[in-house]
């Protein structure tokens, strides 16, 4: 919405509220004229009803006003002698128009008393709920939003099944731009698995001033610029989502605005110079094993390799003893019945399960297929470490060295041919700066000039216009960023979908409150990973758990609460 489209929206809910309630200012005794003046009549309202005045403001907090409304409306029925149930439900059902047959109503009396007597359990439910949900939201938009690890993009900094706590202090809570939106859900409502907001109306970007800005190599969560799925996973026609409510994702800032990056075999130069990582940062790449008698998947297991597919060929498979294993399998990579090859996990095939079949089907032959060649995902110094115990022939990091245009990475373009370890150099736009607009980097600030600052642009040849004036460059009006995993290569980030602007930045992850692994196969096969619980993002050295000094601060807490209250029993 324009500033002019959200005036006369707020003159319209102006009048709409002096005339449901001017008559109901006149029997508290205050002046009829003072329901139509802006904000002042909240004041009033506020002593008519006799509750603080300090929550006109929590009027003024996009969300929170939702969950205020509503309070207001009960608040004002009960002070006109309203304190039914039915009364309650009608003034909520009605979105507060109940309150005009009050307003008109010859009927109506005023109570000046706190009327605590004779509350409803039924009205001090609804506003105990509801200014629950308040705190809660306030905490959830302003200060900290918990938020779980769904991908191995970060692995293994991050463990999929890691649940965060994200700041929203650090860098400065983001107003939340969906102003009809239920509170401390994102875009689905749980359960009902619909959309959880309305695209309008929409307020403008602001952000509460942080206490620090984002740093090189920070691990950082933003909303997705790319996103036009409805559900996270859900693949369907795409969708045009409100910046907010695109799809949380959680990435390590590794360029910062104004810097030069590139991509050179995997490794990324910022500024000309190779970007070194803080030193909990375990970045992951895709490397070869060769061994001419195979590449054994128990020696990987004892080897402690764990991101790796095994493959099994199946012989005369039936119906019935598919379904056993198809839980177990990744996919299939060959539909012969007396040649069928299913891909696994490093976990393989449950050696209880193949005896199963085998009993049950003894014509049916289950073997894994030991590869000379196989891929594995690894750190750099799990590499060194393997290459160095001299279990197999040799060990090599894949490198994408082909040369190909393509529209598959950033800027979607057949005019670059960039892949995922060559990449670039590329400038990372910073607010205020002027580039020079050509047929050569057109591609890259493209998306930036039309989509994120909302702008029309034209090209004719060489001639470019922006909001139909012929220019030949472009000044930026905000601050972009550029985000990768530190899974290379098996991370969808911005060598993908480009830059991140600074109107999608949500948070700083701060805090691993819980972590459970095999998060993705149901609550029933979780495991607790009990080192990961309570330690935190950022730091040196090994992360330390503070699980234990909690539970022992706990402890001594009940401990002495325990013995106050029983040396003030005894007093007495």
């Amino acid at each position: 919405m324009s500033i002019i489209q959200w005036f006369i929206f707020f003159i319209l809910i102006q009048i709409i509220h002096f005339l449901g309630t001017w008559k109901l200012y006149a029997l508290a005794g205050r002046k009829s004229w003072e329901a139509l003046l802006p904000f002042y009549n909240g004041i009033i309202l506020l002593k008519i009803i006799k509750r603080p005045t300090w929550w006109i403001f929590l009027l003024f907090v996009p969300v929170i006003n939702l969950i205020m409304f509503p309070v207001f409306w009960v608040e004002t029925i009960r002070s006109f002698g309203k304190k039914s149930n039915l009364s309650i439900f009608l003034s909520i059902l009605s979105l507060g128009f109940y309150i005009y047959i009050l307003n008109y109503s010859k009927k109506t009396k005023y109570s000046d008393s706190k009327y605590k007597e004779n509350l409803t359990s039924f009205g001090d439910w609804i506003n105990s709920m509801l200014f629950a949900i308040i705190a809660a939201t306030v905490v959830h938009n302003y200060i900290m939003q918990p938020f779980i690890i769904p991908t191995g993009s970060l692995e293994k900094t991050l463990l999929i099944g890691d649940f965060l706590f994200v700041s929203k202090f650090h860098y400065g809570a983001r107003i939340p731009m969906t102003t009809v939106s239920l509170p401390m859900t994102h875009d689905t409502l749980p359960v009902f698995k619909i959309k959880s907001y309305l695209n309008f109306p929409q307020l403008p970007y602001m952000r509460l001033p942080g206490f620090q800005k984002i740093k090189r190599n920070e691990i950082v969560v933003f909303n997705w610029p790319a996103d036009t799925v409805r559900k996270f996973f859900v693949k369907e026609k795409g969708v045009k989502k409100p910046i907010d409510k695109k799809s949380n994702y959680v990435k390590r800032c590794l360029g910062l605005p104004g810097d030069s990056l590139e991509i050179i075999d995997g490794l990324v130069y910022i500024n000309g110079k190779l970007n070194i990582l803080p030193d909990r940062a375990r970045v992951q790449y895709n490397h070869f094993i060769y061994n001419s008698k195979g590449v054994s998947s128990k020696r990987l297991i004892d080897a402690k390799v764990r991101d790796f597919n095994r493959i099994y060929r199946i012989e005369n498979i039936t119906q019935t003893s598919y379904k056993k294993i198809s839980k177990y399998i990744l996919g299939n990579i060959s539909n012969y019945q007396k040649d069928f090859r299913v891909v696994t996990t490093f976990e393989g095939l449950p050696n209880k399960i193949i005896k199963e079949i085998k009993q049950s089907e003894p014509y049916i032959e289950i073997k894994e297929i030991i590869e000379r060649k196989k891929q594995v995902n690894l750190t750099l110094s799990e590499a060194n470490r393997i290459k160095n115990e001299n279990i197999f022939d040799s060990i090599t990091r894949k490198i994408n060295n082909k040369i190909s245009y393509n529209e598959s990475f950033f800027p979607n373009n057949l005019k670059f041919n960039w892949n995922e370890d060559n990449f670039g150099p590329i400038s990372i736009p910073k607010a205020g700066k002027t580039v020079y607009i050509n047929n050569k980097n057109y591609p890259l600030y493209k998306k930036i000039i039309q989509d994120y600052e909302f702008n029309s642009i034209k090209k004719v040849g060489e001639i470019y216009s922006i909001n139909g004036i012929e220019t030949s460059s472009y000044t930026f009006k905000q601050n972009y960023y550029w985000m990768m995993g530190d899974n290379r290569h098996s991370s969808e980030d911005s060598r993908f979908w480009g830059f991140v602007p600074e109107d999608h930045i949500v948070g700083k992850p701060v805090f691993i409150w819980f972590s459970v692994d095999n998060f993705n196969k149901g609550v029933l096969n979780w495991k607790i990973r009990w080192n990961r619980i309570m330690t935190t993002v950022k730091g040196e050295g090994k992360p330390f758990s503070f699980l234990l000094p909690f539970l022992i601060t706990i402890f001594i807490f009940q401990g002495l609460n325990y013995i106050l209250k029983r040396r003030k029993k005894n007093k007495n």
